[in-house]
């Protein structure tokens, strides 16, 4: 998991360069301390060994004070006996390290037997150090221990030993802050058999009272969003609160220098935080669904995000408003973005500005710590907060922002928490007593329900249960027509947590492997070997099975930030895609590199988006021969037979498809481009989204001219987009000849349902009959017929 570490530039970029050889140099030195602490002695532990040897002294201590505010107590020591921990301890008014934390400052001597508050503890055999630097260790300007430099001769440490001391401790604050937390929420983990047990016996008899003391209940309230997490839950809800504008407009401004100052160490807070989140996420989830946090490092190392931030303190703005202003800079470039996978990574730079705000306000330290189960209500949900909660007590999220691509989605799938996304007028409808309803299958949410809205979704939830115990076992199972006609159904994947929620569905390949987000996540393009990398996992989690690489996917609205797209007046039509990737051949290069450097590691496929003529296809074919070329020379071991396909998405591909596909192995049809360039109607434009219509006659004659195409030339042809989610929909293009699909993971057993309850004389009917029609109207009327006799209503 160090792999993306490794990659990042060294922190501490305020240090002078002498201090490096001394300090925790980098981020690897901090994760290292976490990522290999199972808990908070082992990780006292891995910082008196790290320290003392970048000291270079005999000894390296930390104590921590109790709860009481008034007793040290020795947790960890290099140098000194293993047998004193735990067991030395001093009131801050005793000995030298009390009087670092009572004078809450810096403590040295080159002798310190003679020092008057020297304190002889036997069991430590401390007497023979001489020299004694002690540092306090704070937490929200709070003292919470003290670390103690010791070394056997008299020593004087120098001006530069000590600042690096200090800014070490500063950084072990956050450490022990942060583990105590994890430790605190896994020892509550451990015990909540135990403690639910007690507190039923405890409360059961206050029961009535309670309830007595309730009042009435308000009137049902029905609200719709986007089902993310399939599930039913009922419970209280907690409103889940953000910071709001106020905070930036009171915030206090002080001199550059200090500005400076706090805004290094919040950055460096919330880098230790992040560390732990991902080990939070790993331990409770998976090292997959962790991975996002790998990204929210390396947007907190990148110099760039950094430089922005000091720009704007430079000129006069407070660290606070500069990382807030730098922050919605990048938020509005992702929203701008078509792509709605891509278009929720703003979500991502908003968790991190939020946590680096919340440190300069000092807001640093607050978790939400629930009490009892709950539905959690929030304007938005971010990565940070789901990796602190304690999932046991989440019954269900709602959200007011959010879609199916965002990482709050992504992480409730992981966990199995119900989740509806995106409903408008949430914050404003809901209240703190309120009860509500959650169907993560629908999109509906229903806030204080009345009896026959409960008796009703007790029903659903009862047969949503035995549902899916039926599409359980239905995820080993092909999909394959009632008469025996065998169709692949692939995954669409972006992250390598997709990876997981994938194979929980059965999905038997990847159909589309998105590439654009590494390239999103970084500061400058990723180099051939950092693809390979990333290429060589996801290849390795599909054994024996096909991941279709898609070719890097920019321009129109997917920008990235390090590279100088040209504004231009209609990007979806201008400069994008793979015509980038022509044009800049050191980037396209590089990506090819990557994935034959990975090719090894399974079965790929490679496929070039918006593709348009055959100029295009033997253009490509020549530069991936020279990649090959090269990396053969260069002792590479490369894969020999990898097939090559193109997307179908523009019109004028459908037009000359019997040219197209001579030149190719394969072809996919991407229906969300094709749908809206064929319509000439932009699908998230809400002026002419009645428009875009999936079922106009002139897209469903696209794809059944495209698939009658590829059986003529013996070559396959696929369908990769959203149309194919419907299960409907996924019979009618059966019937139109084609026999792959690639969609979203969680729609996979649906649509297998459906194929296997099916003849593939049944599809071919339906789509004869749908093709027959002119109109949309009759075609409408045809497929809702045809949900009913199908038995898909």
């Amino acid at each position: 998991m160090c792999i993306i570490l490794q990659h990042i530039t060294q922190w501490g970029a305020t240090m002078k360069e002498s201090h490096h050889s001394i300090g925790l140099r980098t981020l690897e030195d901090i994760s290292s301390i976490i990522l290999h602490s199972h808990d908070l002695p082992e990780t006292l532990d891995n910082i008196v060994g790290i320290v003392a040897k970048r000291m270079g002294s005999d000894v390296c201590s930390i104590y921590l004070l109790e709860n009481d505010g008034e007793t040290l107590v020795l947790k960890a020591t290099k140098g000194l006996s293993k047998a004193s921990v735990n067991r030395t301890s001093m009131k801050v008014n005793e000995g030298l390290s009390g009087l670092v934390v009572e004078s809450r400052g810096m403590v040295m001597t080159d002798n310190a037997p003679a020092h008057p508050r020297y304190k002889y503890f036997k069991e430590t055999r401390e007497e023979k150090f001489l020299s004694f630097l002690g540092l306090p260790l704070f937490e929200r300007k709070s003292p919470i221990g003290v670390i103690v430099i010791q070394t056997r001769a008299a020593r004087s440490f120098s001006a530069d030993e000590i600042s690096t001391l200090r800014t070490i401790t500063f950084q072990i604050g956050s450490i022990v802050h942060n583990a105590r937390l994890l430790d605190s929420i896994q020892h509550k983990e451990q015990e909540r058999a135990w403690f639910e047990q007690e507190l039923a016996k405890l409360t059961g008899s206050a029961s009535p009272s309670r309830k007595a003391a309730k009042p009435s209940p308000a009137a049902t309230q029905a609200l719709t969003g986007t089902p993310v997490s399939a599930g039913f839950s009922r419970g209280r809800i907690y409103i889940l609160d953000r910071f709001s504008d106020k905070v930036i407009k009171v915030a206090k401004v002080g001199t550059r220098a200090e500005e400076h100052r706090n805004f290094t160490q919040a950055l460096e807070k919330v880098k230790i935080q992040t560390i732990y989140m991902e080990k939070r996420v790993s331990e409770t989830l998976s090292e997959d669904d962790a991975t996002i946090f790998h990204t929210h490092l390396m947007i907190l190392e990148d110099r760039g995000f950094s430089g922005k931030v000091s720009d704007l303190i430079d000129q006069g703005a407070g660290a606070t408003r500069a990382v807030h202003d730098v922050v919605q800079h990048y938020v509005q470039a992702f929203s701008a973005m078509e792509d709605p996978y891509l278009r929720e990574r703003s979500a991502d730079m908003e968790d991190i500005g939020r946590r680096i705000i919340d440190c300069l306000e000092g807001n640093g330290t607050t978790t939400v710590k629930l009490k009892e189960q709950r539905v959690i209500v929030a304007e938005e949900i971010f990565p940070s907060d789901l990796a602190m909660l304690d999932h046991d007590k989440v019954l269900g999220l709602v959200t007011e922002k959010g879609n199916v691509y965002s990482h709050a989605a992504i992480m409730a799938k992981s966990l199995g928490i119900p989740a509806v996304l995106g409903i408008t007028g949430l914050m404003a409808a809901a209240n703190i007593k309120d009860e509500i309803i959650v169907d993560g299958t629908s999109g509906h949410v229903y806030l204080n329900p009345d009896g026959a809205v409960k008796k009703e979704y007790d029903r659903l939830e009862r047969d949503y249960t035995g549902r899916l115990k039926e599409l359980e076992g239905l995820r080993d199972l092909p999909a394959m027509t009632s008469d025996g006609m065998k169709i692949m159904l692939n995954a669409n994947i972006g992250l390598i947590s997709d990876v997981k929620v994938a194979n929980l569905h059965g999905a038997e390949g990847v159909g589309l492997y998105r590439t654009e987000f590494p390239y999103m996540a970084r500061s400058a393009f990723p180099t051939r070997s950092e693809q390979a990398g990333i290429y060589r996992k996801i290849l390795e989690e599909f054994p024996g099975q096909p991941v279709n690489i898609r070719t890097l996917d920019i321009g129109g609205d997917k920008a990235l930030h390090y590279f100088n797209h040209p504004r231009e007046d209609n990007p979806f039509l201008g400069w994008r895609s793979i015509r980038i990737s022509l044009e800049q051949q050191d980037i396209f290069r590089d990506q090819l590199a990557g994935i034959l450097l990975a090719s090894t590691a399974g079965n790929p496929t490679i496929m070039f988006p918006l593709v348009s003529c055959v100029d295009e296809i033997r253009q490509i074919r020549q530069i991936l021969a020279s990649v090959r070329d090269e990396l053969g020379r260069e002792g590479h071991e490369l894969r020999e037979d990898i097939p090559l396909g193109i997307m179908i998405e523009v019109p004028a591909a459908v037009q000359i498809i019997e040219f197209l596909i001579r030149e190719v192995d394969y072809v996919s049809i991407g229906t969300n481009d094709l749908i809206q360039y064929t319509l000439a109607a932009d699908r998230n434009n809400e002026k002419v989204k009645q428009y875009y219509n999936q079922h106009h006659p002139a897209v469903l004659h696209a794809i059944k001219r495209v698939a009658d195409a590829a059986a003529k030339a013996g070559k396959k042809a696929s369908v990769c987009g959203e149309m194919a989610a419907d299960p409907l929909n996924a019979l009618l293009m059966v019937g139109m000849g084609i026999r792959e699909f690639s969609l979203s993971a969680p729609s996979i057993p649906v649509v297998k349902q459906a194929i296997r309850a099916h003849s593939l004389e049944e599809c071919r009917k339906l789509a004869r009959s749908v093709l027959a029609c002119r109109t949309n109207s009759a075609i409408k009327q045809k497929l809702d017929e045809a949900r009913q006799g199908l038995g898909l209503g």
